[in-house]
This record gives structure tokens, C-alpha cells and sequence, in this order.
């Protein structure tokens, strides 16, 4: 499958903050059948690039000492061609920068916002690297999704600094998602979770893996250290569940529910 076309705005990369590398490393090879490359820790930090079939998929780097309480999580980046401009705006339309414009020798460019609904989110310009080169195919990232409690700041704020342009997928009291892009263009989606994420639990954003079998990769994944945070169904996109890996980062499985060809 060709790589995927990254457009300005668009979801571009996924990496996992981690308190335990080797086990982070451990379980996805196990899960998914990544491969690994670690970076020049002067350069780099040493930071991990996973792989699937040889075509890179994501990130992992050890959380450090002194991030205290931080949970290990999944962070998606979004595609940037202009980070400083692109830093600007998100501080001007509700956004904190958490992580001001970082240079990564080669590759690119790098920063991380609070978006104005409290999610963190990335930013990267390319340089060498240009995003993941595999998407929506088992063992790569599928889909990315905002959980927001303030829904209509979120969205306004991902037109305002990202740029995008978004389609209404629903709009009723009980469910309300608007995507970027619209159909089967759509590359990431903003859900209004106010009604059901817990007070303590803030806006986030999901990162869904593409899976050949949802119930066999959960049962794996269990097996391999993981807890099931919510157990596969069928949705009208394909059969979801939600897991923490061994050290409690979630993510979600999606096995597509369209026939083989």
C-alpha cells in the first residue's frame, strides 16, 4: 500500500511516552509485529522508532524522573508547515504551549499544545522524517480521535490552528462528532464527550490501531499484560475495544467490518 498522503493539518505521527521501554517494546512487538530502531542518545535521546514490515509506524521514549504523576500515554502529532506561525495561534486561540518549537537535528521540527479543550496535542514540520508510512492496515494507526469536553472551542480551535476543514458527521444531543475532511476522506474526528468523561478525567485524544481480528487481538493483548478498559463491539466503523498496555497507556483496536475484497 502506498504511504499515506499527510496533508497540512492532518494526523502525521504517534508516539508513546513510556515509563518502561522494554516493556512497551515487548508488548507491541508481541501485539502488533513492530521491529525497532533506537536513536543516537546524545542526538536524539534515544528515542525508539517502531516499524511494521519494515516502514515506520511510531514512536516510543522513556518518561522522565521528573514528570512525576504523569501517566505513560499515546500522543498523536498533527502535520505543520509553518510550526512557528502554527505555535502563535494556538496560544492566541485558547491553546497553552506545553512545549515550545524544538528542532530535531534532521528530521524536523517538533512542539506540544494544550488545546483549548485541555487535550494534549503535537505539532510536527517535516524535515527527513515525514510521518508514519503506513496507515490503516493491522499494526499501524487507524484513526485518531479528540475526546472533548468543550466540544465547540475544540473544533474552532483545530480550524483556527490547524487549519481544518471539517464536516459535521452528527449533530444530536447524544452524539455529536465532527470530522477533518469529510467520508471516507475523513482523517481524524472531534467527539463531544462532556456527557460522559468522569470530572477527573480531562479531554483526550485516542489512538485507534488497525487490527485483522478484534476479539483475537484483545485476547492477546490480555495475555500479554494488558487490560481491557472497554471490551470489543460493533460500531457502524468496525469492531472497537479499548486496552492499557502493561504500564496503563490506552489505546484502541479497530477490525474493519468491510468484506475482504
Amino acid at each position: 500500500m502506498p504511504t499515506p498522503d499527510i496533508t497540512p493539518g492532518a494526523p502525521c505521527w504517534i508516539d508513546l511516552m513510556t515509563s518502561d521501554t522494554e516493556k512497551a517494546k515487548s508488548f507491541y512487538s508481541a501485539l502488533f509485529g513492530w521491529t525497532y530502531e533506537t536513536g543516537d542518545q546524545e542526538k536524539y535521546g534515544g528515542y525508539i522508532t517502531a516499524s511494521k514490515d519494515g516502514r515506520m509506524v511510531a514512536g516510543i521514549m522513556q518518561k522522565q524522573a521528573d514528570m512525576g504523576a504523569m501517566p505513560d500515554v499515546w500522543s498523536t502529532y498533527l502535520r505543520t508547515d509553518d510550526i512557528k506561525a502554527t505555535t502563535e495561534a494556538a496560544a492566541a486561540h485558547g491553546g497553552q504551549v506545553l512545549l515550545e518549537p524544538m528542532e530535531v537535528p534532521e528530521q524536523g521540527s517538533m512542539a506540544m499544545y494544550g488545546d483549548s479543550s485541555g487535550a494534549a496535542i503535537g505539532a510536527w514540520q517535516f524535515g527527513e522524517m515525514k510521518g508514519y508510512e503506513v496507515a490503516a492496515e493491522s499494526g499501524a494507526p487507524a484513526w485518531h480521535e479528540l475526546l472533548a469536553k468543550d466540544y465547540e472551542s475544540a473544533v474552532s480551535f483545530y480550524q483556527s490552528v490547524f487549519g481544518w476543514e471539517t464536516a459535521v458527521m452528527s449533530d444530536t444531543p447524544e452524539f455529536r462528532y465532527t470530522t477533518l475532511g469529510a467520508g471516507d476522506d475523513a482523517k481524524a474526528g472531534i467527539m463531544d464527550a462532556a456527557g460522559f468523561l468522569p470530572d477527573q478525567v480531562p479531554s483526550m485524544w485516542s489512538v485507534y490501531f488497525a487490527v485483522d481480528d478484534t476479539d483475537a487481538t484483545v485476547e492477546r493483548a490480555v495475555t500479554l499484560g494488558a487490560t481491557v478498559l472497554q471490551a470489543a463491539e460493533d460500531t457502524p466503523f468496525g469492531r472497537l475495544a479499548t486496552l492499557s498496555d502493561p504500564t496503563g497507556a490506552a489505546f484502541k483496536v479497530i477490525q474493519s467490518m468491510a468484506p475482504a475484497s
